[in-house]
């Protein structure tokens, strides 16, 4: 499947866009902010990591083409499941916020296998991003990568022409700009409070003690 053949595949989706213009920011108080971000969850549901009683819930939205999201996932998220989700001090959510078509469709597939191959999956996306998201083919390296989570050819290209999954994925991310004042990613909160991550990726980690009380 080339690039072409993949665009058309999303062609139905892509009409749908998806539209992040800037939104006031919000003022609510965190705690409430908090108890909106987890009854958020898309259709789909949420993809989680961690205690489901954990006292510190870490929500990330990001999109698979985003860089700064594969920085982040690559070099600080590994130590956050270390040293607080492993551990019990925190749930880590991921939600998908596609930022282009491409995105997407990268989001569609982690969606189309089994739930306990997600993750796994989800980082070896990120870890080859450069690779699939610049390539003249981008849908042939993204499946080398749905390959490793058993996918095979028949599957890959049924999966990107469900439309269910896109409208799910896209409505989900609307709303979240919407109600949380999303403006790029990664957009990551702390227990409701919104960790600016562009300056600093540490800050995370800053708020995850600071809300863990150490």
């Amino acid at each position: 499947m080339n690039r072409r053949q993949f665009s058309v595949a999303l062609g139905t989706v892509a009409l749908l866009g998806v539209n992040f213009a800037s939104r006031p920011a919000y003022a609510q108080e965190a705690a409430e902010v908090a108890k909106r971000l987890l009854d958020a969850a898309s259709s789909l549901g949420d993809r989680s990591l961690g205690k489901a009683d954990a006292p510190v819930v870490m929500i990330e939205y990001a999109s698979a083409t985003c860089p700064h999201c594969a920085e982040f996932h690559e070099t600080v998220l590994p130590q956050i499941k270390s040293q607080y989700i492993e551990t019990g001090k925190v749930r880590f959510i991921f939600r998908e916020f596609p930022l282009d078509q491409l995105a997407l469709g990268a989001f569609m597939l982690t969606r189309c296998i089994p739930d306990d191959k997600y993750f796994a999956t989800l980082d070896l996306m990120f870890q080859k991003q450069k690779t699939w998201a610049q390539a003249k083919n981008p849908a042939d390296e993204l499946f080398k990568v749905m390959q490793m989570a058993g996918m095979d050819q028949a599957g890959f290209e049924a999966c990107v022409k469900r439309e269910d999954l896109a409208k799910a994925i896209v409505e989900s991310s609307r709303k979240a700009a919407k109600d949380f004042a999303i403006k790029g990613t990664p957009a990551i909160f702390v227990n409701g409070q919104f960790v600016d991550t562009h300056e600093n990726m540490a800050s995370v980690k800053i708020a995850l003690d600071k809300a863990i009380g150490q």
